[in-house]
């Protein structure tokens, strides 16, 4: 099902993430001396996107989710993913390289369960004015997020798969 535009600027969030997951999966194991190239970067992505990614959901898209019974147990569990991606994303400069995989497959994992399971129900379930409302609610909510993919260094660039 093609993605419904409210729905966008959150899919477009998923995608530089994704993005960021597949380089350290293609980087692992990762170097000890790529190790603060790697904390920058995912320090960054946190403070510039995905805080307000997870708040705007936490605070929009989570709520109006939980009026339909089908989605509670997928909204408990994608809660329960946000704290645990937090207290890994909180590690900063303490994070190891295995830690670095773990957060990549944690957050990969999780952004998959919103665009396959959340999004596809809520573009079934929600009406069109339903879906536009909370699309301009997520427009405001979103205005200060960094916007843009970033640019990796020469520790975090994609490497060919092997």
């Amino acid at each position: 099902m093609l993605r419904d535009k409210n729905l966008i600027p959150l899919s477009h969030q998923h995608q530089h993430a994704l993005a960021l997951c597949v380089r350290i999966s293609r980087s692992s194991p990762i170097a000890e001396s790529d190790l603060d190239a790697w904390h920058r970067e995912i320090a960054q992505l946190f403070q510039g996107e995905i805080d307000a990614h997870f708040a705007a959901e936490e605070q929009i898209v989570f709520p109006a989710a939980l009026q339909f019974d089908e989605l509670v147990m997928l909204i408990q569990e994608l809660m329960s993913d946000h704290t645990e991606l937090r207290s890994l994303f909180g590690q900063g400069e303490t994070l190891s390289p295995y830690m670095i995989g773990t957060l990549a497959r944690l957050l990969s994992e999780h952004i998959r369960k919103e665009e396959r399971q959340l999004f596809e129900r809520l573009q079934q379930l929600m009406t069109p004015e339903e879906l536009a409302l909370l699309g301009s609610r997520l427009e405001a909510a979103l205005k200060d997020a960094q916007q843009t993919c970033l640019i990796p260094t020469d520790a975090t660039r994609l490497r060919p798969a092997q």
